[in-house]
Formats: C-alpha cells, sequence, structure tokens
C-alpha cells in the first residue's frame, strides 16, 4: 500500500511538472496583451519597433529588493550599477539615465513600487518616450548574473538601444 502512494505521490509530480512545461513553451501565447498575473505589459512587434526607432528622453532603471536579499539580487543591483557608472557616465550626469535601487519594505517607496508592479527583487527599465512610461520588468537579468561581463554587455546594448 505504501508503494502505491509513492507512485501516485511521483505520478502527480510528473504531470505537474509536464503541465508548466507545457503551459511555458504553449505557442497559443499572444504578445501585445497584458499579463494577468504580474500586471506587466508584454511588447507587440510594432512598439517594440516603435521603441527602437525613437529615442528615449530618459532611461529610469530601478532596482527594486526587499530588506533582505539573497547574492543574485545583490549581484543585480552591482553589475548594473557599475556597468550604468562606466559605460554611460555622461548620461547619468545628465539625468538622461536614472539608477536608483529601492528597497519595496520601505514605506517611503511604497508608491513608486505600485507604479512599477514590484513585489518582489526586479530589475526594470523605463524609457520615457513623448512624455509616457514604458515600463518594463526585465527577466533575462537573472539568467546572466553567472558572468558579469555577459550582464554587462546586454543590459549595455539594451540602453543604447534605448538612447
Amino acid at each position: 500500500m505504501k508503494k502505491l502512494g509513492t507512485y501516485l505521490l511521483y505520478g502527480g509530480a510528473l504531470f505537474f511538472a509536464i503541465a508548466l512545461v507545457y503551459i511555458s513553451v504553449s505557442p497559443g501565447k499572444k504578445t501585445g496583451s497584458s499579463n494577468a498575473n504580474t500586471g506587466v505589459q508584454e511588447s507587440s512587434s510594432k512598439e517594440v519597433e516603435a521603441e527602437k526607432t525613437k529615442p528615449a528622453e530618459k532611461i529610469q532603471i530601478f532596482i527594486f529588493h526587499a530588506t533582505q536579499r539573497c547574492v543574485t539580487c545583490v549581484n543585480i543591483g552591482k553589475y548594473a550599477q557599475k556597468t550604468v557608472e562606466q559605460k554611460f557616465p555622461e548620461e547619468l550626469k545628465s539625468g538622461k539615465i536614472e539608477f536608483r535601487e529601492i528597497n519595496i519594505d520601505l514605506s517611503e517607496n511604497k508608491e513608486l513600487a505600485t507604479k512599477f508592479k514590484a513585489s518582489g527583487s526586479a530589475l526594470f527599465i523605463n524609457p520615457i518616450i513623448d512624455g509616457r512610461d514604458n515600463i518594463k520588468e526585465d527577466t533575462q537579468v537573472w539568467r546572466l548574473t553567472s558572468n558579469e561581463q555577459t550582464f554587462s554587455s546586454y543590459l549595455s546594448d539594451k540602453l543604447n538601444s534605448m538612447l
């Protein structure tokens, strides 16, 4: 009887894992729609093209985090700040690029966290074009934290495409 329970447990876990993989790679995903779970808008190809052709008036790079931070969260902040300071010193000095690390646990940051829909550790980039926010969470940075040079190249290329 114990073996049956074990098999059912493993079978259920396997089913759940397969379902997650299917959902994440499902070809029926639409672009240009709002993601109900995160509230962060996905870009359609037309929106992306418009962003690429029209330079941002200002770019906000905000790292949201809690008071307690893991090594990866700390590294994202450190790598992003170093990249911005080393590769965009003039833009940073002039205010064209704004970089901030924001603790979402502090009451004075609640309004900003709500505006960006940040609920935990995240890097958001907001290219302001024609006075309008274009807030997007960049989840790719989480995959790049094992190599600072790759992280820096990725972020600087992304920012250069917005300037």
